[in-house]
């Protein structure tokens, strides 16, 4: 395929799996051909928005999670939760992890069908504390307005992958656990302003040049992964929209060429 260019209309809607069995994530993406400006395809974008979220964490946690990670904590047991768990197995040699959710019948059917699904132990936790303790990874996924995670569940060589606090309302991760963690966000300008670090930077216990680096700088070594099992990571995941045009243009280019999709005459 030729150069692209893309459009996002996407929308959250957090009650929808509740009141309408759909996921929280709506929309569709795009795709134009950039010498011409003609539409080459319209795609779902709550799949693409799933799965180029899962990928980012498993990214991140390829390069800063210790190697000899075995267990998780999955905090929000929705799509994107599956998601994470999912590819974090793609990066890591996870055999264990723990689920929770608000809802206990949510975490329990995630258990149920993940550990059926990927063929690793998966457990409904009912203690945060102590299912942090015991991980060596922690994704937080969740509409939370509030911290979930506090300074109390630092622990040497923890990675924590925040991936619910896409607007400035939203709050998984506490001021005090970004300050004394290497903080890698995935774009700052976007987490400074609606991610976790900005949250750490309105309670005056961080700066944008207390991070670490980009996830980009850490993947390019022009700042250093993780270099030894002490170090905590927080990576802060807003999400970009480069990786939404790059999912969207492969997701276009095989699903032609395996015949799949409906041809519309726009013109």
């Amino acid at each position: 395929m030729t150069g692209v260019f893309a459009a996002k209309i996407n929308a959250n809607f957090p009650e929808n799996a509740k009141r309408h069995g759909l996921p929280t994530i709506q929309g569709v993406i795009i795709v134009m051909d950039a010498d011409r400006g003609e539409p080459l395809g319209i795609l779902d974008s709550t799949w693409i928005t799933t799965v180029r979220t899962a990928a980012a964490t498993a990214v991140a946690a390829k390069h800063l999670a210790r190697s000899t990670a075995r267990t998780a904590t999955i905090v929000g047991c929705g799509i994107q939760g599956r998601a994470n768990l999912e590819a974090l197995l793609g990066v890591r040699p996870i055999t264990a992890a723990y689920a929770l959710d608000l809802d206990a019948g949510t975490a329990e059917r995630f258990a149920h069908e993940m550990q059926a699904r990927l063929g690793i132990s998966v457990i409904p936790a009912t203690s945060i504390d102590d299912a942090v303790a015991a991980s060596d990874i922690v994704v937080t996924c969740t509409p939370s307005r509030f911290p979930i995670l506090h300074r109390a569940h630092w622990h040497p060589g923890l990675f924590i992958a925040g991936v619910g606090a896409d607007n400035p309302e939203k709050h998984e991760l506490a001021p005090e656990l970004l300050r004394d963690s290497l903080v890698v966000p995935d774009i700052l300008d976007q987490a400074a302003t609606m991610g976790d670090l900005y949250h750490a930077i309105a309670a005056g216990l961080l700066t944008r040049e207390n991070i670490h680096g980009e996830l980009a700088d850490v993947i390019c070594g022009r700042v250093p992964g993780r270099r030894n099992d002490e170090e905590v990571f927080i990576f802060d995941s807003t999400g970009t929209a480069l990786q939404d045009v790059a999912v969207a243009s492969l997701a276009l280019t095989r699903g032609i060429a395996r015949g799949i999709g409906v041809d519309i005459a726009l013109a």
